[in-house]
């Protein structure tokens, strides 16, 4: 194998390859290298710019390299310094865990001003996880940005309560203003012990009928025929901050059984706008067992989906489901890392809604 295929190999492996357990723990068996290469990299950038400047302190080019090559290595340079400085910045915790163990990983970076998207957008994929939150102080809260390893997504639930989680660990516990691209929300955050309590008030929540055609190709997607829905939930477009679509399903063994053509998915859902589809099976009126599918942001799937679950709640309002007032939703337990994620809510529609859990350092 060439040197470009195996560094292009090893740098695609992340948690769809491994699932999420396992790749955890790889992760933080791994850390103490990995910061040792992160450090390396990031003295020998320094080392190589150095020797540039010494040499070359007018940035004039060298004869026996062409300008434009010269330039685009210089800034290379750069890029990689400032990468690895973002990466070891990081802080990961995992969000809506079932006590000390499960959860979802996420990415939380606090600084004082964004990096380009680029930075950002290359952070993420580095990081891995499904979702990395970049935050900054804006007025009197902080200005929220969210990327996936292939996309920034509009609203992230899982990583707002790893913020949350973080925020209270640097700054105090308490409620915090959260200034997202397109909605202005709250989280808060309070130590329980070795972990900590969060909760954020999604966006508000819509739903609407899904067309047809979108709903047989889903159908298709997940080898699903009619008789599998449950349609005391029917089919929809549910949203609380993103675009998802739901398939309430009417056997456990159904959900437990999930598959997908990952670039098939990856298509329907770029093409749709669909951040997520939210599969679900009722085993009571306020307790159900999830699976989400995100192949729009480069995983497969996600083992707890705060944004899916709020606009799930606003949904179950919407349609006049016996709610009474809370849902609890267990998620990942299928793929190894169970989750569980709390929704409260009013009957006012389209109202915020309340998704609460535990968040654990990593």
């Amino acid at each position: 194998m060439s040197r470009n295929r195996l560094r292009s190999s090893r740098e695609n492996l992340g948690p769809r390859h491994f699932g999420h357990t396992a790749y955890t723990n790889i992760a933080t068996a791994a850390q103490p290298s990995r910061d040792k290469a992160r450090s390396y990299a990031v003295g020998v950038s320094d080392r190589l710019l150095d020797g540039i400047n010494a040499l070359n302190p007018t940035h004039q080019h060298f004869s026996l390299v062409p300008p434009a090559r010269f330039v685009n290595n210089h800034a290379s340079l750069q890029r990689l310094k400032a990468d690895a400085n973002m990466a070891l910045d990081i802080l990961r915790l995992s969000a809506f865990s079932d006590a000390d163990q499960g959860g979802n990983p996420a990415g939380v970076w606090i600084g004082e001003t964004f990096p380009d998207d680029a930075t950002m957008q290359a952070v993420a994929a580095e990081v891995g996880y499904s979702e990395t939150a970049f935050a900054v102080p804006e007025n009197d809260g902080w200005r929220v940005r969210y990327f996936s390893p292939q996309a920034e997504v509009p609203f992230c639930g899982h990583a707002t309560i790893a913020l949350g989680a973080a925020l209270a660990g640097r700054y105090g516990e308490g409620e915090y203003s959260l200034h997202l691209n397109h909605a202005q929300i709250t989280v808060e955050g309070y130590q329980q012990g070795a972990l900590t309590s969060a909760a954020l008030q999604s966006p508000p929540t819509h739903s609407q009928p899904v067309s047809q055609e979108v709903l047989s190709q889903a159908m298709g997607l997940f080898d699903l025929q009619a008789e599998d829905i449950d349609l005391r939930i029917p089919p929809a477009l549910i949203n609380g901050g993103a675009q998802h679509l739901v398939l309430a399903l009417n056997r456990r063994e159904s959900l437990k059984h999930m598959r997908y053509d990952f670039e098939a998915g990856r298509k329907l859902m770029v093409r749709e706008g669909l951040v997520t589809i939210l599969l679900v099976f009722a085993e009571s009126p306020r307790l159900f067992h999830t699976r989400n599918p995100f192949a729009f942001g480069g995983v497969y799937e996600d083992p707890a989906t705060g944004a899916a679950s709020a606009a799930f709640a606003g949904y179950l309002r919407d349609i006049g489901w016996d709610h009474g007032g809370m849902i609890d939703i267990v998620q990942g337990e299928d793929m190894g890392s169970r989750s569980r994620i709390r929704a409260e809510f009013s009957d006012v529609p389209g109202s915020s809604i309340r998704v609460s859990g535990t968040a654990r350092t990593l």
